[in-house]
């Protein structure tokens, strides 16, 4: 997880703390490297990996837990947009694209393996900061409505499976859908489980009884 670090001076219009980036950097040329490293370290952030080619950052990726990976496109071995969608599903990180070229072909991939900004090079601290801040905001709104996504869809099939329990009593207790709904709650009361969990066995019981 991020660290949050104390600023010792802290600047006009500056918040109090500022966050502390475990980074990942890949680029073929190492000036290009070194460089970042130089920018990211004077932000207050830590290069905790390098890599040389697409395949080289995935693999380093997979082993050093990072908050943030920024990557050349064009890379011997695996170039940065593969490996950034390799990574998005692997290390769940912000990924920040660096290229030479701007197209319409590279933006649309980027997008759909999931980058969250794209600077052009040569690259400076001045683009950098507000750049990572970006892609780092719109990660954890990313993370935050994908949650949100998946509980609704766990609340939509709860509800299906409760239904089902539901009709199950009413059909084989001759009780309208309001006596049948206070039935279950009351065993999930009495057996300290939650409703669906007493839904799943009314419906694992009614299957054994079916055959």
């Amino acid at each position: 997880m991020p660290t949050t670090m104390k600023s010792k001076q802290q600047p006009l219009g500056e918040t109090e703390t500022s966050v502390r980036l475990r980074v990942a950097v890949a680029d073929d040329e190492a000036d290009v490297r070194d460089v970042l490293r130089k920018m990211l370290t004077a932000l207050g952030h830590e290069v905790t990996l390098v890599a040389s080619t697409g395949r080289e950052l995935v693999d380093q990726c997979l082993t050093t837990p990072v908050d943030l990976v920024m990557t050349d496109i064009r890379m011997p071995d695996m170039d940065g947009l593969d490996a950034a969608g390799i990574l998005y599903e692997k290390c769940r990180a912000p990924i920040i694209l660096l290229s030479g070229h701007c197209d319409r072909e590279l933006i649309e991939r980027a997008e759909e393996n999931h980058v969250f900004a794209y600077l052009m090079k040569p690259i400076t601290q001045v683009q950098l900061e507000p750049a990572i801040a970006l892609a780092t905001r719109r990660f954890e709104e990313f993370k935050s409505l994908e949650q949100e996504a998946k509980d609704l869809r766990q609340a939509l099939a709860d509800r299906k499976l409760i239904e089902r329990a539901k009709g199950l009593l009413m059909k084989h207790l001759s009780v309208d859908e309001q006596e049948a709904f206070r039935r279950l709650q009351k065993l999930a009361s009495s057996k300290n489980k939650r409703l669906i969990e007493i839904a799943e066995m009314v419906l694992t019981a009614a299957e054994a009884l079916n055959g």
